[in-house]
């Protein structure tokens, strides 16, 4: 089955897929994007990234765009799809003018989306865990807003490869841990759980929203609160979550072992029961 495209309706191999030059997603970045994966075929918190990418347009002042159509065109592409566990991409721009830094009047947002089957995360590396490094966070101060304009994070995702390791952790010029290239971060001292609130500053990860929840229920105690990198440096655990990083354990950053160098019972229990619930 090839991978396939949805660009404004039509549905095609993604070879065959175009958008027009004077797009401002690409003249300007002036996009936003979700991803939403599947498991066993069924797809994993939709109403969530639709709530969050009908934020995300609204944050813009995008024109608004008809959610039954996204749904179910992002439905449509993964039936015709039939992977067992894939991904549709979804992105919006706020359409096609000729080049100005203003917006044009009358634009009609471009939608296209993709479908392809999930990359996973090596078993090995859930087993034994990441690494990651710290890096300066320079991304543009609403980091809440899922959008297109990504190159501070893949800078920092560069040097944490050319350094050997998974991923980077953004850290502010104040010293406040934020979160990871694409996911949320999540520390463990003493039992205790805590990960950066909600501010202009990080994104509202979704699978962050269900591991909150995770946590009450199984009677965990977890704050959303500042912290700082010694305290990063000093957590029994930590782990990153995101739509395709699930609940990935990091056991070692900045050549600095976490707590025991190796996976905690914590973060075991808690991809544990993401699991379960994804999978239904």
């Amino acid at each position: 089955m090839p991978d396939l495209a949805y660009v404004n309706g039509e549905i095609m191999p993604i070879e065959k897929a175009v958008v027009p030059i004077e797009d401002r997603g690409y003249q300007f970045g002036d996009g936003v994007y979700e991803f939403v994966a599947s498991y066993e075929g069924r797809p994993f918190m939709l109403e969530a990234h639709l709530d969050r990418l009908e934020r995300s347009m609204r944050e813009l002042a995008f024109d608004p765009i008809s959610r039954a159509d996204i749904r179910h065109a992002v439905l449509d592409l993964f039936d015709r799809g039939g992977y067992p566990r894939a991904g549709v991409y979804i992105q919006i721009s706020r359409g096609v003018a000729p080049r100005n830094h203003a917006f044009s009047p009358g634009m009609t947002p471009q939608i296209i989306m993709t479908i392809r089957p999930v990359k996973e995360m090596p078993a090995e590396k859930r087993k034994t865990g990441a690494t990651a490094i710290t890096v300066t966070d320079t991304r543009w101060g609403r980091c809440d807003i899922k959008t297109v304009q990504l190159m501070s994070n893949s800078l920092a995702k560069q040097k944490s490869l050319d350094a050997g390791c998974d991923d980077a952790i953004f850290v502010s010029d104040q010293g406040v841990v934020r979160e990871g290239t694409s996911s949320n971060l999540f520390i463990v001292s003493g039992g205790r759980l805590t990960t950066h609130p909600l501010t202009d500053n990080i994104l509202p990860g979704i699978t962050r929203m269900v591991v909150l929840k995770l946590c009450k229920a199984a009677q965990l105690d977890v704050e959303e609160s500042f912290f700082g990198r010694d305290a990063l440096l000093g957590a029994d655990e930590v782990f990153l979550t995101g739509t395709v990083t699930e609940l990935l354990p990091v056991v070692r950053i900045d050549d600095q072992s976490i707590g025991r160098g190796e996976v905690g019972p914590i973060t075991r229990r808690l991809y544990d029961h993401l699991r379960k619930q994804a999978m239904g």
